[in-house]
This record gives structure tokens, C-alpha cells and sequence, in this order.
């Protein structure tokens, strides 16, 4: 029998025990009375002088007396009956703590199952992250290695469009940040300001606004960026992208090193690579080398606003046919005219390239 059984016959067997009680205390007054009927009826008999009077009195004492004894039987019985409830209970009272300790030892020992099978999924899901991150590591490496020979220059001008790949995740990690992002808006602010720029035609945004690990690799390779960017959670060893998993999570962290050599997992390397996220500008130096000319980082926690307002005004100026420096300066000048400090973006060139003799955007097509 459950606890909860138990419980609801022990709750009966003490209503019915109070009852009892109840009971025999009516019957006990009721003899009381009685008692103290038949005594007065004695008295009065006593005291009259008439034969018939007193008869009548007796005979009401006796009737009384009668009373009384029906009475108290009929107490003692309820007592009785309240004291064999009264063991019943204690009975009961008994089963239920030892089914309650019994229960709870099978609670903490489903708990206990409960917890070794969750910490089993969650050992499993690190072994496959360690192991799909390992993997892509050694792909990018192996592709870094190929290509450490090649010269330190910009690619020849191409006569294309400048492919812009943004990527935006919000996973909320808890390795590294907690607070929403408007990723959706950024996306919006920048395409906005390139189609009211000079050269609208000449760039192609693709949004991949819940980018996951495989929308990276996947983008790398198949759209072919000049120009990579990446809006989410970072830290100064980690950037957070999602799970492709209609469920809440955590998302999948990506070591900086990782990303780095995945931009380097390709036959076309972009050109730029923008880092719009938190502690950011620590991923520079392992990203900018012999296959990716530029990047940008941030030195600090940025607002998700301020990532806003810089972004769409680079975004214009490199549609306006502005060179690499001029487009940062120009959202620097933009954080500045905000009230926020310019120094928090960083622009970071290869040796030997410089900046301001980059242009991405040119009346024919890309630089």
C-alpha cells in the first residue's frame, strides 16, 4: 500500500476516533443529568407529605437511575471504541513513516539513475563536439600547411559581385554569454545600407541568421565569400554558434584557433573577416595571414547596439567604394557620434597589405 493510502485511512481513523470521543462525552453528560435527576426526584419525595407524591417521585428517581446506567454503558462503549481507534492510528502511523521512508529511498534512487543517464548524454555530447571540432581542425590545418607558400598579396580583381556571408547566432551559451542579441536587426540595418549605397548592384548578402558549425563550413565552400561576418557570443578563446535543433540548447562552442583555420578551408579564403562580438579582437592574429588579408575584432564587451550602429556603417562604405580603412574609420567616427568609445573595434592587416589601398567595391565588380 502507497503512502498516500495510507495517509487517507489514517486521516479516516482519526476522524472516526474523534467521533468516539465525542460520543462517549455526550453519554457522560447524559448521565450526569440523569443522576442528578433521580437525586432531586428522591429528595422531593422526602419532603412532601402526601403518600401518592412521593410514590411518584420514587418512581421518577428510578427511572432516572435507569437513564444514568444506559448512559454510562453507552459511554464506556464509545470509549472503547475511540481507544481501539486510537491503536489503529498509531498502527497506521507506524506504516506510514516506514512507506514514506520507503518511497523516498526509491525517489532518490530514480534521482540517482536519473542523473548518471543524463551525465552519460552529456559525456556523449562532448566526445561527438571534441570530435567534429578535432576533425575540422585537421582539415584546416592540413589546408594551412597546403597554402602556407603562397604570396602575401591581394587577389587579382574578379569581375563579380562582392559576396557578403553573415552569420549570426544567439545560442546564450552559459560558457559565454546570457543576454539576447538582435541578430535579425543588424542583418536588416546592413542590407538596408547597402541598398542605399552606391554600388547596391555589385554586392550579393547571404543571412544565416541561427548559423550553426555547418552553416560556416557550408558557406565557406559553396557561396564563396570575399567577406565572412560574424555577429553572436565570443569570448577571447571561444564564439558561440547554435545547434541544428528546433529545441531550446545551449548552443556549440567553437574554438577561436578552429574558426580561424576553417576560413582557411577553402580554395577561394575571404578577404575580410568581421568579428562582431564580444572580446573578439583576440582571434585576430590566428585569423589574418598568408589566405585572409584583413579582419576585425573587438578589444571589449560590446552593446549589441553599438555592434548595430558600427556595422551598418562600414557595411556603407564598402558599398560606397570606400577602401578597408576608410569604411572602419567611418564606423568608428559612427561609434564616436553615438557617445561610445571608437577604440573598441580593431582593424587588423597582414604584413605588407595596407588597408587603405584595399577596395572591395569598384564600378566593375570586386578588388
Amino acid at each position: 500500500m502507497s503512502a498516500d493510502q495510507i495517509r487517507r485511512d489514517l486521516e479516516r481513523k482519526i476522524k472516526s476516533r474523534a467521533d468516539a470521543e465525542t460520543v462517549a462525552g455526550k453519554h457522560r453528560t447524559k448521565a450526569s443529568s440523569a443522576v442528578a435527576a433521580a437525586n432531586k426526584a428522591r429528595a422531593d419525595a422526602t419532603k412532601t407529605t402526601s403518600a401518592s407524591t412521593a410514590k411518584s417521585k420514587m418512581s421518577e428517581a428510578g427511572r432516572r437511575d435507569k437513564d444514568a446506567e444506559k448512559a454510562s454503558k453507552d459511554a464506556a462503549a464509545a470509549d472503547k471504541r475511540a481507544a481501539s481507534l486510537r491503536g489503529e492510528e498509531s498502527r497506521l502511523r507506524t506504516r506510514l513513516a516506514t512507506a514514506e521512508t520507503s518511497e523516498r529511498k526509491s525517489t532518490e534512487q530514480k534521482q540517482r539513475r536519473e542523473d548518471r543517464r543524463a551525465e552519460r548524454e552529456r559525456a556523449a555530447e562532448r566526445a561527438d563536439y571534441e570530435g567534429r571540432i578535432s576533425a575540422a581542425e585537421a582539415a584546416a590545418h592540413q589546408a594551412q600547411n597546403t597554402a602556407a607558400t603562397l604570396p602575401q598579396t591581394l587577389p587579382e580583381p574578379k569581375p563579380e559581385k562582392l559576396r557578403v556571408l553573415l552569420l549570426g547566432a544567439d545560442s546564450r551559451g552559459a560558457e559565454i554569454g546570457e543576454c539576447g542579441l538582435r541578430i535579425g536587426r543588424e542583418q536588416q540595418r546592413i542590407a538596408a545600407a547597402v541598398r542605399a549605397a552606391n554600388h547596391r548592384d555589385l554586392i550579393e548578402i547571404q543571412p544565416r541568421p541561427a548559423a550553426t558549425t555547418e552553416d560556416l563550413l557550408e558557406g565557406i565552400s559553396q557561396f564563396r565569400p570575399h567577406v565572412v561576418h560574424f555577429s553572436g557570443h565570443s569570448n577571447e578563446s571561444l564564439l558561440a554558434f547554435e545547434d541544428d535543433d528546433d529545441a531550446p540548447n545551449s548552443g556549440t562552442v567553437v574554438a577561436g584557433a578552429a574558426f580561424a583555420r576553417a576560413m582557411h578551408a577553402t580554395d577561394e579564403p575571404p578577404t575580410l573577416v568581421v568579428l562582431n562580438s564580444c572580446d573578439s579582437a583576440a582571434h585576430l592574429d590566428a585569423i589574418v595571414g598568408e589566405l585572409v588579408p584583413f579582419a576585425v575584432g573587438m578589444t571589449d564587451a560590446i552593446g549589441d547596439g553599438d555592434a548595430i550602429i558600427y556595422a551598418a556603417r562600414f557595411y556603407a562604405s564598402i558599398a560606397n567604394g570606400q577602401s578597408i580603412a576608410s569604411s572602419h574609420a567611418a564606423g568608428l567616427v559612427a561609434l564616436e557620434f553615438a557617445g561610445l568609445d571608437p577604440k573598441i573595434a580593431l582593424l587588423k592587416a597582414n604584413e605588407g597589405l595596407d588597408p587603405a589601398a584595399a577596395v572591395l567595391v569598384t564600378g566593375t565588380g570586386t578588388a
